[in-house]
């Protein structure tokens, strides 16, 4: 069942083959998943753009707040996303704020208010300010990032720039299997670890021994990705990869009339948040 009725036999064949489909029909209520990652990507873009030149701090926690109400709601709300959403976002942006506000010149600040003084250093309430608003603007920008980050994969958004954006399906696969070398790295990286233990070819303990066993996991791993490399080559070639212009896609992610919407009311959500705060009228 969908959220308009029942399924068609072809629906259903198609929902079973595609995984974009399967997510699509997974959950009405967690709608970012069913969006096309173009349209996750173009509606928070002209914020983040404009978020780069705004210096107060009420304009970046409006958009803070609008950017976790839409992920409370739109994904899936796991362990991992509270702990980034309630305790890494918030703990990077006070850090970076801090940081900024001790680079701050002090003599471009309001020095009206005294934060801290250490012998002939003084940090002002003016820096402060300038450094945490910093500090939110970036969390900001980051927030309205995860928007696409944590409802879109990889393989998803090359399909898309690739039927949406026509961006030759040559430059997108290739990269996407480029970047599927990573995890198999990592994999290749555990298996030889373990077979090194089991054969006990730790080579003790300290840094210089640790130095070593990773120079010992240089040559296995080089040699695991030469053979991945291989079979990916071939199974390109078995698929006359690159022979034609175009390519049949076996999954569709079509721009449908939803991610029109979401853009639009996304673009008039920020256009009255920045007109509400108007950031730039602020000395």
């Amino acid at each position: 069942m969908t959220a308009t009725g029942p399924l068609t036999a072809a629906q259903a064949v198609h929902t079973t083959l595609d995984p974009y489909a399967q997510r699509v029909h997974a959950s009405p209520v967690r709608f970012l998943y069913a969006l096309n990652p173009l349209a996750k990507l173009a509606a928070p873009l002209p914020a983040m753009v404009l978020l780069v030149f705004v210096r107060d701090a009420a304009t970046p926690v409006a958009f803070l707040v609008l950017s976790y109400a839409i992920l409370l709601v739109g994904v899936s709300f796991t362990r991992r996303l509270a702990g980034l959403l309630l305790l890494a976002l918030p703990a990077g942006a006070l850090l970076i704020g801090l940081g900024f506000s001790l680079w701050t010149e002090a003599s471009r600040v309001d020095q009206s208010v005294v934060v801290l003084q250490l012998g002939s250093w003084t940090l002002y309430g003016g820096a402060l300010a300038i450094g945490l608003a910093t500090g939110l603007r970036i969390a900001a920008i980051v927030a309205l990032t995860l928007i696409a980050g944590l409802s879109t994969t990889g393989p998803d958004l090359v399909r898309a720039t690739v039927q949406q954006l026509r961006v030759p399906y040559r430059i997108g696969y290739t990269a996407l299997a480029a970047f599927r070398f990573v995890p198999r790295f990592g994999h290749e990286l555990e298996v030889i670890r373990q077979a090194h233990r089991v054969r006990g070819a730790h080579g003790g303990r300290g840094p210089f021994a640790a130095i070593a066993r990773w120079f010992g996991y240089v040559v296995p791993l080089m040699a695991g990705a030469i053979r991945h490399a291989e079979r990916v080559a071939l199974a390109m070639d078995a698929r006359a990869f690159g022979a034609h212009p175009d390519r049949t896609e076996r999954h569709l992610v079509p721009f449908r009339a939803r991610d029109v919407v979401f853009i639009a009311l996304f673009w008039v959500a920020s256009a009255a948040l920045f007109w509400i705060f108007f950031p730039w009228g602020i000395a």
